[in-house]
């Protein structure tokens, strides 16, 4: 089994976080390999960055899919996710869904903490998206600068005091560690905070692997069968081969 993830953002510190957690969390024989985008920028808090990261990241998944059994967008928020999931005909998996799942079968409701405040209303619309707010218990952020390579050592004290605060003020039964800087941060902490927690990676390369296992197959009709053929202009080859498969392959 190969799996292909793809970090949205340019941030190369932030790739390595991801490769480490998910060579971690692999079952043995499956191959990972991470990609960083070639434009964009260092992490993504806000809806045109979203936008910016979910270009990127068709263009990747364009180029390299064929290769693989299924495409991890590896940035919490998901950019591109659905999109990527009517081109392709493999699974397409992203952080946020994969981790809401993970924490739906371990409690009722689960609470966010994320890397920074302005990043909050772009995760609420994404997990409104999935249609999952009535289990929504919060989500809090950190409030400090951020070198995003190294937020697990200077902020992980701060994450753990909010992840508290999740429990003891907000009702939350599992917390949610979002984001790929984040990533392995849920290993680290078990047993430290009072309920289960859970990170995006770890939770898409688990449920990934189990996708592949099942082979479901791929819509062939209905809103995610791929789009179908129509005049395009300006697109790279790779996106070009992808919209002119058409809705019949």
């Amino acid at each position: 089994m190969r799996l292909l993830l793809i970090n949205p953002n340019i941030s190369d510190s932030v790739s390595d976080l991801i490769r480490a957690e998910a060579l971690r969390t692999a079952a043995p024989g499956t191959e990972i390999e991470v990609l960083t985008a070639p434009f964009g920028v260092a992490y993504i808090e806000t809806r045109f960055e979203a936008l910016i990261g979910a270009f990127a990241t068709a263009q990747l998944a364009a180029e390299h899919h064929e290769r693989y059994d299924a495409v991890i967008v590896a940035a919490f928020g998901d950019p591109g996710l659905t999109g990527l999931r009517e081109a392709l005909q493999i699974p397409v998996i992203g952080l946020t869904e994969a981790a809401l799942a993970s924490a739906c079968l371990l409690g009722q409701r689960f609470s966010i903490v994320a890397i920074s405040q302005r990043i909050r209303s772009w995760y609420l619309e994404t997990v409104q998206a999935y249609g999952l707010d009535g289990r929504l218990a919060s989500i809090r952020g950190l409030d400090e600068p951020l070198d995003i390579g190294h937020v697990q050592g200077n902020q992980g004290e701060r994450l753990v005091q909010l992840a508290e605060r999740c429990v003891d003020e907000d009702g939350a039964d599992v917390i949610v560690l979002a984001g790929a800087p984040l990533a392995g941060l849920a290993r680290s902490l078990r047993g430290r905070l009072p309920v289960p927690s859970v990170d995006g990676v770890s939770s898409a390369v688990r449920h990934a692997e189990t996708l592949v296992a099942l082979q479901p197959g791929h819509a062939i009709r209905g809103s995610f069968a791929q789009p179908p053929v129509k005049p395009n202009r300006g697109l790279t080859p790779e996106l070009a081969r992808l919209l002119n498969r058409g809705s019949n392959t």
